[in-house]
């Protein structure tokens, strides 16, 4: 084969991978946004009629508020990932000052609920082990508020700010995911998320040739997190017993 034939012969390739650069340069984190809400739907959509809108014994109203606020996180990210995209960044900003109110109202309705919950689910639905899952939504508003605290800091430096962002909203489907039996019953939700994660670091590899350092900063303190808080609930140990039951008030 000559070499005019070797190089058309390559030239698809590259084509394709250069087509897959521009694509996840333009659009990785309008999609995740879109994966996000994919994800919401379908797995709230498991539970929601028997554990929400017609559950009996009826569920506390705050739940609805809870329910209320971090749907409005996933439309608040697909806006704010549109505005970006059509670079509308002066609105995306301004916006943005609602984002960190949103979230800071999510993080109090997160522990709280976490912890109405609990109460409620062992007192009401005697269900056995509900005092040892709280660990698994209090560590999940730890890390979802390290996140996006970080990502306020950093919102002027906008290859820190929008991974920052990314892995905040990451950490917040283990609710959505964990709506799956297979999933929840092998405490698969916490990997799952990972990968939601690491998609992040695919696209760097892509689009930059190099993994961003955010992902070297923030993984290996989300896996011990993750580890911890497994731990706590399904080993369950004394000394967390002793925590998790006054937060109950058992």
């Amino acid at each position: 084969m000559s070499t005019g034939n070797v190089e058309l012969a390559a030239r698809p390739t590259v084509g394709v991978k250069s087509g897959l650069k521009a694509f996840l340069a333009r659009y990785f984190y309008f999609c995740m946004s879109l994966v996000f809400a994919g994800l919401v739907v379908w797995g709230f959509s498991k539970t929601v009629d028997t554990n929400l809108f017609h559950a009996n014994p009826p569920r506390p109203m705050l739940l609805w508020f809870h329910g209320a606020a971090f749907s409005t996180w996933v439309v608040f990210f697909i806006v704010q990932s549109s505005l970006v995209r059509v670079r509308k960044v002066s609105i995306h900003r301004t916006l943005g000052w609602f984002g960190a109110g949103l979230a800071t109202a999510m993080v109090v309705l997160g522990f709280t609920v976490a912890v109405v919950m609990g109460r409620f689910d062992t007192v009401v639905l005697h269900q056995k082990d509900a005092d040892a899952f709280l660990a698994i939504p209090f560590y999940d508003m730890i890390a979802f508020s390290a996140c996006i605290a970080f990502a306020i800091y950093l919102r002027k430096t906008p290859d820190f700010h929008r991974r920052l962002m990314i892995i905040a909203s990451c950490s917040l489907m283990d609710a959505a995911v964990g709506r799956f039996d297979f999933i929840f019953n092998h405490s698969l939700f916490f990997p799952v998320l990972d990968l939601l994660i690491l998609l992040g670091v695919a696209r760097d590899l892509v689009v930059d040739g190099a993994v961003h350092k955010v992902y070297y900063y923030t993984l290996p303190l989300l896996v011990v997190g993750q580890s911890l808080s497994v731990y706590l609930w399904r080993a369950n140990p004394d000394w967390w017993q002793g925590i998790a039951h006054p937060i109950l008030g058992l």
